[in-house]
């Protein structure tokens, strides 16, 4: 009976789905926006040699390009026109965001409503701008210097030439896929920048898969090391799925109402804090602060090496911090925790909730309204900021340890790319639900249309 009942349910949700023309087109749009982004990922830079850059970025397996390019999708490894993804768009909205909370004006034009959304959304733009053109310069000097020791050059015509080229593509292919999300979010089903970073994170799968199955074939990985690693995926997948899901409800009653009729019950309300308020911003932000020293001395430590004494210092840094080292573990873990409490404190203001709650009536049982209310607030946040920090930090430090363990040195199956592809996935289908469930409430209320024209 119950496996009945399960495929009768399926059966009504796929042809409500069916029903979804609406849904049908955006699922279809998200799909061709999706293929465009990975078709712009094998179209290289002007002035680029292939093979020198292959042959040169096999050198710095592990550093922070290696980090990134998991998050274009290859397309940093090839030096395409979006070798840098959304990450400048990314880092400019952390940037506008963290503004608006230090800056009254920014502050301000934040409390305008649409309007201000759309003033801080050009700022935002104006920011991807300059941090793509700035990245972008230092991208195409680093490519004309990058292998000069070993002879081999990855730029055809180094100059000026090439390097206002250079940041001009990066430019535009950075604006272009900023818009591709913008699209993807009105045209699509949401989260267009965040689907852009997992459709790049889930185009490594492949290889890392096929890495660790041909490790299995020719004996340098063994079937039960195999097997163990894939039950550790697993579970930490289904953990996070669990954890994303976990939120402490603080209790909000309301004071009863004088109506017309009699005295009107309160009304009651939850509201809702997540156990992980931060996101996946803190691993990213820990991960590159960790890998650009390292990153630096790939590029320019043979250079320095044994010449001086800060040459000597700086191979002797970044070999403590390789991956899976203890010190680069302890730092890793710090940081984490660092930057979960940090834009947990940016994303929500206790202050500003207690005042909204005063100002329309709402207090919490047995606290007052006001300070109490914000005093109290910023102490349950704190206290599942604890989990919330402790829960990041064993989702990205499993993965390093496993890694240190068993030999991997690929970072496409780290604890971040895990927790931005399940993310991802979870608000996808959760858009998806309420497209079926706007869709499916439209019907009834065509159908109620219909019924009362009829008894008219």
């Amino acid at each position: 009976m119950a496996s009945a009942a399960d495929s009768l349910a399926t059966n009504i949700s796929l042809s409500k789905f069916a029903q979804a023309t609406d849904l049908k087109k955006r699922l279809w749009f998200t799909l061709g926006a999706l293929i465009v982004f990975r078709f712009l990922s094998h179209v290289p830079l002007p002035g680029i040699d292939p093979r020198a850059l292959a042959t040169l970025y096999a050198t710095t397996n592990g550093g922070v390009l290696d980090f990134f390019n998991n998050f274009s999708g290859g397309a940093l490894q090839r030096m395409s026109l979006i070798a840098l993804g959304v990450m400048p768009y990314i880092t400019a909205s952390i940037v506008v965001q963290l503004a608006t909370s230090l800056s009254p004006q920014l502050a301000a034009i934040k409390k305008e409503g649409e309007s201000g959304r759309k003033r801080l959304n050009q700022y935002t733009r104006y920011g991807t701008v300059f941090l793509t053109a700035i990245q972008g310069y230092f991208i195409a000097v680093g490519l004309e210097n990058w292998g000069a020791q070993q002879g081999i050059s990855a730029v055809v015509e180094p100059g000026m030439v090439f390097r206002v080229a250079c940041v001009v593509s990066l430019i535009g292919g950075t604006m272009f896929l900023m818009w591709l999300g913008e699209q993807i979010t009105s045209r699509g089903i949401g989260n267009g920048v965040s689907l852009i970073i997992m459709a790049g994170i889930v185009s490594r799968l492949p290889i890392a898969l096929g890495n660790l199955f041909e490790g299995g074939r020719t004996g340098a990985m063994s079937p039960f090391i195999i097997l163990a690693i894939t039950a550790v995926v697993f579970g930490l997948i289904a953990f996070i799925c669990f954890m994303e899901r976990a939120q402490r409800r603080v209790l909000i009653q309301y004071p009863k109402r004088q109506t017309q009729r009699g005295l009107m019950q309160g009304d009651k309300s939850f509201l809702p804090l997540k156990i992980n308020t931060s996101g996946v911003i803190p691993p990213i932000f820990a991960s590159s602060l960790l890998l650009m020293p390292l990153t630096i001395a790939q590029f320019a430590g043979q250079r320095v090496a044994g010449e001086s004494r800060w040459g000597d210092f700086v191979l002797t840094v970044t070999t403590a911090l390789q991956h899976g080292s203890p010190l680069y573990i302890g730092l890793y873990a710090g940081g984490i925790i660092f930057f979960a409490f940090f834009y947990t404190a940016v994303v929500f203001n206790p202050e500003e909730t207690a005042e909204n709650l005063k100002r329309y009536g709402g207090f919490i049982p047995g606290i007052r309204p006001g300070k109490n209310t914000e005093t109290y607030l910023d102490y349950v946040l704190t206290r599942i900021t604890v989990i919330g920090a402790a829960y990041l930090t064993l989702i990205c430090l499993v993965p390093e340890f496993a890694a240190a363990q068993f030999g991997l040195t690929s970072l496409t199956l780290g604890g971040t790319s895990l927790l931005i592809v399940v993310n991802v996935t979870m608000d996808t289908v959760t858009q998806i639900q309420s497209h079926l469930l706007a869709h499916q409430y439209g019907d009834l209320i065509k159908k109620a249309k219909l019924k009362g024209a009829r008894l008219r």
